[in-house]
Formats: C-alpha cells, sequence, structure tokens
C-alpha cells in the first residue's frame, strides 16, 4: 500500500522556503515554522522524504539518495515559481539542505539550518551508543533502533505532551516513527560523510539556530558546521529549548532569524519578475 503524502506548501510570492524534516520524522515537525513564514507573505514547501511517513519497512527500503531526490524534485518545482530559494530542515534535514546546496550551488539562494546534526551527542544519548557504529554490520547491530527518550526533544512540557499523545496513536505522519532503525542511521552517516566534505565549498549565507542544551546534537555540531562552511554563517544560540527548535517555546525567535534572511536575500536580488501571492494552502 503506498505511502499518503503529507508534504506541506503554501504558495507565496518570489522567496520561496524549502524545509527538510528529520531522520524518522514528518513535516509535521515544521508546520508551525511554515505557516508563519506564509503569512509573513512567502512561498513554502515541506515535502515528505521518500520513505517517512509510514512503517519501519517503508524506511528500510529507502536510502539517503532516495530521500535528496525528494528535496531535488521539490527544489525543481519550486524554481518554477521562486526567484529565490533558501533551503533549510530540522536535525538530518539540515544536513540534507547543505548537501543540497553544495550539489545545486545555482538553484540555492541561502539555508536555514535548525540544529543540525553532525553526530548524536546531546546529554540524552545514551553514553554507549559509540558502539553502535563499531557493530553496525554485525546482526545485532543491524536489529538495533534508537528508541525516542525523554525529554523527547522538547523542552516546553505541553508541546511534550502533546507529542507523547500522537506517539501513543501510533501514527507515524504525526509524530514520527518511535524508533529509528539502526539500518536507516547508517545511511544518515553517509550522508553526513558526504557533506562533511561538501561543505567548505558551500559560499551562500546561512542562518543556524541551535540550543545551548539540545538533548539530541549538543552545541559541538553547531560549532563544527559554523567552523566548516565556505560563506557567512549567522549564527543564533537559543538558551530555553531543545532539539526540536521549530516547535519549543522560542520557535518565534527562529522565525524571525528566518525572516530575516529572506529579508537580506531580496534586498540584495530583488525578483526579476512578479509571483500572485494566494491565500490557500495546500496541505
Amino acid at each position: 500500500m503506498p505511502i499518503r503524502d503529507h508534504s506541506l506548501r503554501y504558495a507565496g510570492d518570489a522567496t520561496g522556503f524549502l524545509l527538510i524534516h528529520g531522520l524518522g520524522g514528518t513535516p509535521v515537525e515544521l508546520r508551525l515554522v511554515a505557516r508563519a513564514l506564509h503569512r509573513a507573505g512567502h512561498t513554502v514547501h515541506c515535502p515528505q522524504l521518500a520513505g517517512h511517513c509510514g512503517t519501519e519497512a517503508d524506511l528500510l527500503a529507502t536510502g539517503w539518495r532516495d530521500w535528496a531526490k525528494s528535496v531535488l524534485a521539490e527544489l525543481d518545482r519550486m524554481r518554477e515559481s521562486c526567484e529565490r530559494v533558501i533551503v533549510g530542515g530540522l536535525s538530518m534535514g539540515a544536513v540534507m539542505a547543505m548537501h543540497i546546496a553544495a550539489e545545486r550551488p545555482l538553484d540555492v539562494d541561502g539555508l536555514a539550518l535548525y540544529a543540525p546534526t553532525l553526530r548524536y551527542d546531546g546529554w540524552s544519548i545514551p553514553w554507549y551508543s559509540f558502539l553502535l557504529k563499531l557493530l553496525i554490520n554485525t546482526p545485532v547491530g543491524q536489529r538495533f533502533s534508537f528508541v525516542e527518550r525523554e525529554p523527547y526533544g522538547v523542552k516546553d512540557k505541553r508541546t511534550r505532551h502533546i507529542i507523547l499523545n500522537a506517539m501513543a496513536s501510533g501514527d507515524s505522519a504525526e509524530a514520527g516513527l518511535h524508533g529509528t532503525p539502526s539500518r536507516s542511521v547508517q545511511q544518515m552517516w553517509h550522508l553526513i560523510a558526504r557533506t562533511r566534505r561538501q561543505m567548505s565549498s558551500i559560499t551562500c549565507p546561512a542562518l543556524l539556530v541551535h540550543a545551548r542544551e539540545d538533548d539530541v546534537a549538543g552545541l559541538s555540531n553547531a560549532f563544527e558546521v559554523q567552523r566548516r562552511l565556505g560563506g557567512l554563517v549567522d549564527a543564533v544560540i537559543l538558551d530555553d529549548s531543545y532539539h526540536l527548535v521549530t516547535i519549543d517555546q522560542q520557535r518565534d525567535i527562529l522565525i524571525e532569524r528566518s525572516l530575516g534572511l529572506a529579508q537580506r536575500l531580496s534586498r540584495a536580488a530583488p525578483a526579476r519578475r512578479p509571483v500572485p501571492l494566494h491565500a490557500d494552502a495546500v496541505e
């Protein structure tokens, strides 16, 4: 049975945001930010990555190249109506955004990197998780799954309660998979290794938003991204959020700084043709 498409698409002006969800996640992670950016007038697309929002088997049937193809197809779609496209994402989605910028530098005008994850080293990650890289090709390692645990990437207790209810419902389109299989994590490692080699070639302006107390990907991830990228990086460190910065209690700062990036790009390169602003949105 084919997976239902839960991509979000909001039609707006000539500046587009292409936002990518995380590994095992869902476009819902980006919905609040997407709606806010659209209310400011922008076009926003949040594609569902191949194999996501279904079962664990669906995810395992895909790899990082399949996920990248989902993003590239959406980038081509946006370029039909947008003069400028900012590619961004959450967690692994931020890594994918950098990879896309390296692959298609003429089509990516800016980056919006939310909690980029080059390694799982946050304070909630078990100390023994490093063993997975040693065991990944063994039968035990192949059967292992990273199971979500407290605080589920969210500091705001009300939002965390909503996430727990969604996870309990078993609807992976709302809360993502409860556990991420190790073979999919291995695919993410391949993407990260490829992206690390490309980062110095990425020269478009980048916004980087990371939580000081990120429970999944420590602040060292942000420092590495800032050090490796070849262009200007505007780094914002949040002091009252955890990993899921797009839904946690300081998301308004993230939205404000994302809009600021769009404004700077618009001033630097005005649109060559108008794109009609539509009030409707397709979800």
